[in-house]
């Protein structure tokens, strides 16, 4: 993305959410989703395994991932996936919703890592929510589908 102002590149300031321009130090904050999730404007080279379509950079909590625009599926490091978690939790409060069960079919769709086009793993997410994840241990990454973050997120301890 370059800068509405003077033109130069902006590019994502370390730990934030927003963009910052390199040259007139400028910056843009997109507006988040319903998730919080905000879209740097820089597309990924990556391509969503649910529809196909180029996922975007975009930052959660500060927090770098990818994200689809079309079906809002998310791409988060496991590295900083229980961290993401927890500040999330942090930042709802006491708010907890009852998780829904999910569903054992879940556990057979196959869909294929962005990165490296094998087969990702589906399985239970062992924190709360109920949630079945699909990760690619190979390249550290797991794939959420829109809603199930917040799920997670808002599942009793």
């Amino acid at each position: 993305m370059n800068c509405p102002s003077c033109g130069a590149p902006m590019h994502l300031a370390a730990g934030s959410d927003y963009m910052q321009c390199e040259f007139c130090k400028n910056i843009h904050i997109a507006d988040p989703d319903d998730e919080g999730v905000r879209l740097t404007e820089e597309p990924s080279a990556l391509s969503c395994p649910i529809c196909g379509d180029p996922l975007w950079n975009a930052t959660l909590t500060g927090v770098r991932l990818q994200s689809c625009r079309k079906c809002r599926g998310m791409l988060i490091p496991m590295e900083t996936f229980v961290d993401l978690i927890e500040q999330l939790k942090a930042k709802q409060g006491d708010a907890v919703a009852t998780p829904k069960r999910a569903a054992p079919n879940e556990l057979r769709r196959t869909i294929n890592c962005p990165k490296c086009h094998r087969p990702m793993e589906a399985h239970f997410y062992l924190g709360g929510g109920s949630v079945v994840i699909d990760g690619c241990d190979p390249c550290c990454l797991n794939w959420l589908d829109h809603g199930e973050l917040m799920r997670i997120v808002r599942a009793p301890d």
